[in-house]
């Protein structure tokens, strides 16, 4: 009953620019209804593409956010700017990491906006820019609880003249980032909102005089329409997924799923052990099939004897541990061969495997498991007929 395996790399990531396309209009059409109501300006999107667009591909990911005509994307740090770059990106590109030395040939070579989270940075971009004779726009990041990047809210005075005053430099923007929004009980939240707001009036009265102003990530957008400002900064929300615990009545859907196949089936008598450790035992006869994604594939070690994935429509368990670069479920009772489709993420007949479900069941969170996937599953992007 058993299959030879082939060279061939049958896992796959197929990510639904449609479905990318319809978050935003849905995440607008929020903003929209919501400025509508307060009569407020209808607040931009920056759209968050770090760490490869959430695994997404940050090249193609970007191309189709930048025709759906998001006001501006950001990542992680230089290098992730450089490759939306190379990929044709006109758009703003706002880079919120910390920058080095070796940074800053790139955030002018290739038009990033950075990010001056420090003296140090404001003083090494002004310099910089100087020493290239223009004005480099910037924007500048509060930190207001979170206690990682960013210029002390309390210690503005201090920190923020020098960078307001230097002639090479344009400060755009202001902005801050939540650190439980996620989280309905913690009044982290609501602190920080109000250390936001007296840290504009303290800019405001050294001098700033520019309005715009971002803080919300996809989190604290669901939350509070208060903490939209000038934009808004989703993340997880634009590739379909609801940040846990929160919920939503906003029309997304998931624009990644993770397909492989079967590539061997086999039988074990009642007492055998499947894999590495034998931490399966077969209670009686069972049908074992052998799927080629890993935990070097980004799919979780802990899902072994845990998790589920999908073989003709039905919810089967994967059985033992998850090896580097395979899986094996149990198939008992199905009709199954090798070539036939497993999804691990998304949908086939009527069953669905969320990655909130995944997370869930091994005590993680989304954002993890959509960063991990690793670069040698291929990316398939596609369109609906």
């Amino acid at each position: 009953m058993a299959a030879a395996t082939t060279d061939v790399r049958h896992t796959v990531a197929r990510v639904d620019l449609d479905a990318l396309r319809g978050n935003v209009r849905a995440l607008r059409s929020l903003l929209e209804e919501g400025a509508l109501a307060s009569g407020r300006p209808v607040p931009a999107i920056i759209a968050v593409v770090k760490a490869n667009a959430y695994g997404h591909g940050a090249a193609s990911v970007g191309s189709a956010l930048e025709a759906s005509g998001v006001a501006m994307l950001a990542c992680a740090d230089v290098d992730e700017g450089v490759v939306l770059r190379e990929a044709g990106i006109a758009a703003p590109i706002l880079v919120f990491g910390a920058l080095g030395i070796s940074d800053l040939d790139g955030i002018f070579s290739h038009r990033l906006t950075p990010t001056i989270s420090s003296p140090w940075a404001g003083r090494a971009l002004a310099d910089a820019a100087a020493a290239r004779g223009t004005v480099l726009g910037c924007h500048v990041k509060i930190d207001t609880g979170m206690n990682r990047l960013g210029l002390r809210h309390d210690n503005l005075r201090r920190t923020l003249p020098a960078i307001l005053a230097a002639p090479s430099l344009r400060v755009d923007a202001l902005y801050t980032h939540f650190a439980t929004a996620d989280e309905p009980e913690s009044e982290l939240f609501g602190l920080q909102q109000q250390q936001f707001v007296a840290a504009r009036e303290v800019a405001a009265d050294l001098g700033l005089r520019t309005t715009h102003v971002h803080a919300a990530n996809s989190a604290a957008l669901l939350r509070d329409e208060r903490v939209w400002f000038d934009a808004v900064r989703p993340g997880l929300l634009l590739y379909g997924i609801v940040p846990p615990p929160l919920m939503t009545t906003l029309q997304l859907e998931p624009a990644l799923s993770l397909h492989s196949r079967i590539v061997a089936v086999k039988g074990v008598r009642d007492g055998e052990g499947a894999g590495y450790g034998q931490v399966f035992r077969a209670a009686g006869p069972r049908t074992l099939a052998v799927v080629p994604a890993g935990y070097a594939d980004g799919v979780d070690w802990r899902l072994g004897n845990r998790g589920v994935v999908l073989v003709r429509g039905r919810r089967v368990p994967i059985v033992g541990r998850v090896s580097m670069d395979m899986l094996s479920i149990d198939v008992t009772g199905l009709d199954v061969s090798p070539g036939d489709e497993v999804v691990l993420l998304g949908r086939q007949g009527d069953q669905r495997i969320d990655v909130r479900e995944v997370a869930a069941t091994i005590g993680t969170i989304p954002w993890e498991l959509l960063c991990r996937l690793g670069a040698r599953i291929q990316r398939e992007y596609c369109h609906r007929p």
